[in-house]
């Protein structure tokens, strides 16, 4: 079971399983976050106890908190396990993914953490700071996945996404914890309290070239954004945690202002105190669960379109909707999958096919060469439609009082509502 960090972390049971955090913990049970040796044991003792990972950290490198950032981790394997080309909507432990890190830092957390719960993800991590690469590597050789995580050197003049460095074609990810200020004077008055009510809960070890960058993490992501118009679908979701509400703003205005249509967003919470943000975007049709998508607790401005939709049934009512359902789904252009024992289905369409004036043009069409065999029934819905154009892909599911819609796949919100609003009129006509 992976951990859960929603909740405070307890000092006392950690300090029971691990001695080396226990010499730490004060007398009273508390651990002083002012403290660096004390802050790096929590990481060390958390990484070994819920990961079996072993790491150093030097003393004049980012000590990265490990609750926030596995949260980070488990949000990008949800948007990996709910895009993925069968459409399970679930972790495929055979599907190979191979994910970048911009920025790994001396610890190397991030391709650590991948690797750590995910036995099939692979990583190339870049740093622009040699003792930082030096680190990781070590970090990397300690918990023998030399194997799995490439390292690359780069300089601030580099892409950031140096996929021909990295000798990788296609990237399924980017994870990235860019510098959160813009200036040498705003981190010092982030970490001084200036202009706060209370001062800042931890100490911060980082480095300079860890924590500024021109423009700040909005400006890096930015950086990111302008990257991704020309490497396209060559990654798939391109991420990046930022450090304010603000910033997740001015970057998802940024992507709604070049025509992203397909982005994720989401509040990353540590215990009662911590939170960051995290926002990822696509220029591929492949789209994420609800829950995946649209970050709890954000206001209408930060969240993508729906990705689900629910069309409330009679319970008694439920198996002659199914029956029209599928006799409807059946007479379109599409391809349907249906399995009768869960009563599910797969509908993927190459275009509009549902319109009144669609379903004419098939009659005569049906008419003129006589009807051939287009659908399959109690067909696998693990099969993956590579080779086809698909417009919109949707999973149906009957349920005892709705019919759930899943939006898969398509690049058009609207032609979904609009097969949405089919089945709708389906389910009224038959008493729904």
């Amino acid at each position: 079971m992976p951990p859960n960090y929603d909740d405070e972390i307890d000092f006392a049971a950690l300090a029971l399983q691990d001695p080396d955090f226990a010499k730490v913990l004060s007398s009273t049970g508390k651990l002083d976050f002012h403290d660096a040796k004390a802050v790096q044991q929590l990481t060390k003792s958390l990484l070994k106890r819920d990961f079996g990972l072993q790491i150093e950290l030097p003393d004049d490198r980012l000590c990265p908190p490990v609750p926030v950032r596995y949260n980070y981790v488990r949000w990008i394997e949800s948007l990996i396990d709910t895009t993925g080309p069968s459409y399970m909507d679930k972790y495929d432990p055979e599907r190979s993914i191979i994910g970048i890190d911009i920025g790994t830092g001396a610890s190397a957390i991030y391709p650590l953490l991948f690797c750590a719960s995910r036995p099939s993800y692979r990583l190339g991590a870049t740093d622009i700071d040699l003792p930082s690469l030096t680190s990781a590597a070590k970090n990397i050789s300690l918990n023998d996945l030399s194997s799995r995580i490439r390292l690359l050197e780069t300089t601030s003049a580099d892409p950031l996404i140096p996929l021909d460095g990295l000798s990788i074609e296609h990237a399924d990810f980017t994870i990235c914890n860019p510098p959160f200020y813009s200036s040498v004077e705003e981190m010092q008055a982030a970490f001084t309290g200036e202009g706060k009510s209370k001062p800042p809960s931890a100490v911060c070890t980082g480095s300079e070239n860890e924590m500024v960058t021109e423009g700040g993490d909005v400006g890096f992501v930015l950086r990111m954004v302008e990257e991704s118009k020309q490497l396209k679908e060559k990654v798939q979701w391109y991420s990046s945690m930022l450090g304010k509400l603000e910033s997740l703003r001015a970057v998802v205005a940024k992507l709604k202002e070049i025509e992203v249509s397909n982005w994720a967003v989401c509040c990353l919470r540590a215990g009662a105190k911590t939170r960051r943000w995290a926002v990822a975007w696509s220029w591929g049709d492949s789209r994420p669960r609800n829950d995946v998508a649209r970050g709890e607790s954000l206001g209408k401005e930060f969240l993508p379109a729906a990705t689900e939709l629910t069309i409330p049934i009679s319970a008694k009512n439920v198996d002659e909707i199914v029956e029209k359902l599928n006799k409807m789904m059946e007479s379109l252009d599409l391809r349907w999958l249906w399995k009768v024992s869960l009563k599910a289905g797969l509908a993927i369409a190459r275009e509009n096919v549902w319109s009144r004036a669609a379903r004419r043009k098939q009659q005569r069409q049906d008419a003129d060469r006589g009807e051939n065999a287009k659908h399959t029934k109690d067909g696998d819905d693990s099969d993956s439609d590579e080779d086809e154009k698909v417009a919109l892909a949707v999973k149906i599911t009957a349920e005892k009082e709705a019919i759930q819609l899943r939006w898969l796949r398509g690049s058009d919100y609207v032609l979904f509502e609009s097969f949405a609003g089919m089945l709708k009129r389906t389910v009224r006509e038959t008493g729904g």
